[in-house]
């Protein structure tokens, strides 16, 4: 099928070969460089016209590495050694995205799409053949329908954004999405997204009710024209294998004026190895109301080393009501007034994302960076389907404890409540019911540390594999929006191959993952829309 654009007139002919002229010109190396990347700056100006100085950044432009790096989380994929895109190309309108998917596939270069900039292994800005990015960052407009509650929000916008808007027209409303409010809407809902109300109302995508999708043949789809199997694997299937989702309609959620939240600390000294242990036969069961974690760290105290442990809850309802709750199902807490604090969604948001700012305004800061994350990390994650016993805690103890641990944390996200009645094959995102929980381990550097970054990788690693016997198995269950290399990636040429792909494909899939490839061997059947975890073609 062919691309829905005009035929090149005699003037844009013109407008194509001066601009090439002059880009030639002043940086003559881009041939060299890659013998494509001329033809597709061309074409991309034969559709572009005027317009194209607005949006186009190649590597000799002032502004290249800033809007590079505007949105990259992870210092370990801005490195002097990282593969940079040949161009970003930063869409204004609907017609640039079409005419970049074309450029990319006619002329050979592989597209990757950026939306936040919080792909853990920095996939929708680092390729290793030549690439083109994309970055959706002009495409952020939120619409919100408080009467029937109902957003359209684009994919370049960040959480923040989005949900900086429903604030500002209701305290009654939420999206059940995460905490981190610089990760981008269209990465965020390609992979699922959970949150602090994933056991009132699910994740992210289970309340997404439609979407508007450019294809690789430059068509866009909404609705019924996209069709049902196609709409399905976006939501949670992975960014970067199907095309570019430009837009989604999200149904909003209804919160309480008024919620409560607290932490309570506890060291290994005061008992807190029984508190985990107990935890995670109490957590699952409690009211979908209730989002319980518990986060695990070494620290020092009076010079000598422990490991604290948090146990951090948020409730949609008033103190009062909490307090008798918890102590009916977990009275060793020890939950007190004191420990509490009410506020609103909005507020909470900041509260669990550790933001010093108690501002909301720091909601629409897209270069914030969030204490939450060192400036270089590396995280995996594990599901828990039965309790680790007392004795497996105190060997985790002894792993934290390790020198090259200092800045390694463990935290566990309690399941249960909707996500336990939300079928498997509802989404891709196939970790429902059973799951008591789920770990997201991580450890993280800074800069001045990048000599030593290889300990650090090597030590979660090692550590991820001590924790085999305690996890989900056959297959160790992963989630995909946690990307993770360590598990298998297809890196010759940018080609993935259905044998290697099926890999990490079962680990974050499972039976979901055949579906998944039916749908993008049809939708998109020369596999233009590929990364080196993407779903592959059928066999």
């Amino acid at each position: 099928m062919s691309f829905f654009f005009p035929e090149m007139k005699a003037s844009q002919c013109f407008s194509m070969s001066l601009f090439l002229l002059i880009l030639l010109i002043s940086c003559p190396w881009l041939i060299s460089a890659n013998p494509h990347l001329n033809n597709f700056l061309g074409c991309l100006d034969s559709f572009y016209s005027n317009d194209i100085s607005k949006v186009i950044y190649t590597q000799n432009n002032a502004s290249y590495s800033s809007v590079l790096n505007a949105t990259i989380q992870n210092l370990r994929f801005s490195t002097p050694t990282t593969p940079k895109p040949l161009v970003i190309v930063t869409p204004l309108q609907t017609s640039h995205i079409q005419a970049t998917i074309r450029c990319s596939r006619t002329n050979g270069l592989n597209l990757r799409i950026r939306s936040g900039g919080h792909d853990f292994e920095g996939l929708s800005y680092v390729s290793q053949v030549p690439f083109v990015v994309l970055d959706l960052t002009n495409f952020r407009s939120v619409k919100i329908d408080v009467k029937n509650k109902v957003a359209w929000v684009q994919s370049g916008a960040i959480l923040g954004e989005f949900y900086s808007e429903i604030a500002k027209r209701s305290r009654t409303l939420a999206f059940p999405a995460g905490i981190c409010h610089t990760v981008g809407v269209g990465g965020y809902l390609s992979g699922g997204g959970y949150g602090l109300l994933l056991r009132k109302y699910g994740l992210a995508v289970d309340n997404v009710i439609d979407a508007v999708f450019i294809d690789v043949n430059g068509r866009i789809l909404k609705g019924k024209s996209m069709g049902e199997d196609l709409f399905w694997a976006i939501r949670g299937g992975g960014g970067g294998s199907f095309g570019v989702v430009l837009s989604w309609k999200v149904k909003l959620v209804s919160v309480p004026s008024t919620v409560t939240v607290f932490t309570i600390r506890k060291t290994l000294e005061e008992n807190a190895t029984n508190l985990v242990h107990q935890w995670q036969s109490v957590a699952h069961k409690l009211p979908g109301d209730i989002f319980s974690a518990v986060t695990m760290r070494k620290v020092n105290r009076s010079g000598k080393p422990t490991i604290l442990v948090a146990f951090s809850s948020f409730f949609l309802g008033e103190t009062n009501a909490l307090i008798p709750l918890m102590k009916a199902r977990f009275p060793e807490l020890g939950l007190k007034k004191e420990h509490c604090t009410e506020m609103s969604w909005i507020e909470s948001i900041l509260y669990f994302g550790q933001s010093q700012n108690k501002s909301i305004d720091v909601l629409l800061d897209r270069s914030y960076k969030s204490p939450l994350n060192a400036p270089s990390f590396k995280t995996k994650l594990d599901y828990v389907k039965n309790p680790i016993p007392i004795a497996g805690f105190e060997k985790i103890w002894s792993k934290l404890y390790e020198e090259d641990a200092e800045t390694a944390a463990m935290a566990f996200i309690a399941y249960g409540g909707k996500m336990a009645e939300i079928p498997e094959s509802a989404t891709p995102f196939p970790h429902r019911d059973g799951n008591l929980y789920h770990i997201a381990y991580t450890v993280g550097w800074d800069g001045e540390e990048n000599t030593k970054s290889q300990r650090y990788m090597n030590w979660i690693r090692k550590f991820y594999s001590f924790m085999t016997p305690f996890v989900s198995k056959s297959p160790r269950g992963a989630y995909v929006s946690y990307r993770d290399d360590d598990i298998g990636t297809n890196k010759k040429k940018g080609e993935t191959s259905y044998a290697k792909a099926s890999v990490w494909g079962r680990k974050y899939f499972k039976n979901n993952f055949d579906k998944l490839i039916y749908i993008k061997t049809k939708v998109d059947p020369h596999n233009f829309f590929k990364h080196e975890q993407s779903i592959p073609l059928s066999v």
